[in-house]
């Protein structure tokens, strides 16, 4: 008997290409056995809504778009019986990629069909859902560039964006409150507050960290000199940012930021909270198929 799926589409991810390949994913999903329902998201609130629909259906929700979508459908799904497939269709896919899914959203159809359940976390920052780094700080800058231009395309943008914000940046001070204990204080970056491994387009801020052990991995990246910043870009893109000196890593069930000025934290690329902001974990809440 095929499975009953909602596809759940943000046409727009990836600067179109989520509507380009929609055609081909339909017709891989149908030949692996799946029975379709197709929408097409007007934003992010329209998506959870369906997401919602999918759960009282008992459909498999799939999203095909970037990890925004992927995120917000997480946070609909958590706590309930509704299962998560992803397929890659934004600029980043940095979910996808941690779980081992294919980059090609064809491809990806084929290892859907494969997969089994499993059990993750999922982030909340002051309520709101995530699925996997909350950081502010110098990522706030990168994030806003990258979200604007419509010079770059693919997951270089995030490189763009970060280059551009390097051009004007100055060290903020930030106080990072862990479990409601330990108050570390620095000068530098950015912190971020990683359910996953990597953000960005590849860029694996947190190379050891698990979507399933109920922990923060807690990255704060202190002042260094712009050029050491930039080998660090490089490293982070190698799995190897914990080698920096400048790099201090902590974990943590639950994290509140704050910084001596305004910052935005974003999240799955897109802004989630203003400073201070509160991060925690609903341990594994969601059911995801993955390799």
């Amino acid at each position: 008997m095929a499975r009953a799926v909602s596809l759940i589409v943000n046409p727009n991810a990836g600067g179109g290409r989520a509507a380009q390949v929609l055609p081909d994913v339909e017709a891989a999903l149908r030949a692996h056995g799946f029975d379709l329902r197709v929408t097409l998201t007007t934003g992010l609130d329209h998506a959870c809504r369906l997401a919602t629909a999918a759960v009282s259906d008992g459909e498999l929700a799939v999203t095909l778009g970037g990890d925004g979508l992927v995120g917000c459908v997480a946070g609909e799904l958590a706590g309930t019986d509704g299962v998560l497939g992803i397929l890659p269709g934004g600029r980043g896919n940095d979910f996808a990629r941690v779980l081992g899914m294919p980059p090609e959203p064809v491809d990806a159809c084929a290892a859907l069909a494969h997969a089994a359940e499993r059990l993750i976390d999922v982030g909340d920052v002051d309520g709101r859902p995530f699925i996997g780094i909350a950081s502010c700080g110098f990522d706030s800058e990168a994030n806003r560039i990258a979200n604007e231009t419509t010079l770059v395309k693919g997951n270089l943008v995030y490189v763009y964006g970060a280059l551009r914000a390097l051009a004007t940046w100055k060290p903020a001070r930030f106080e990072v409150e862990l479990d409601g204990r330990e108050l570390l204080a620095f000068s530098g970056y950015s912190v971020g507050a990683c359910n996953s491994k990597a953000y960005g387009g590849g860029m694996y801020v947190a190379s050891d960290a698990e979507i399933d052990d109920g922990l923060l991995d807690v990255v704060m990246g202190g002042a260094n000199p712009k050029r050491r910043f930039l080998m660090n870009v490089g490293r982070s893109f190698q799995g190897r940012l914990h080698e920096a000196r400048s790099i201090h890593s902590v974990r943590a069930r639950e994290v509140r930021i704050s910084a001596d000025r305004p910052f935005t934290m974003y999240a799955d690329g897109d802004p989630i909270a203003e400073l201070p902001a509160t991060v925690s974990l609903r341990h594994r809440a969601l059911r995801v198929l993955a390799p």
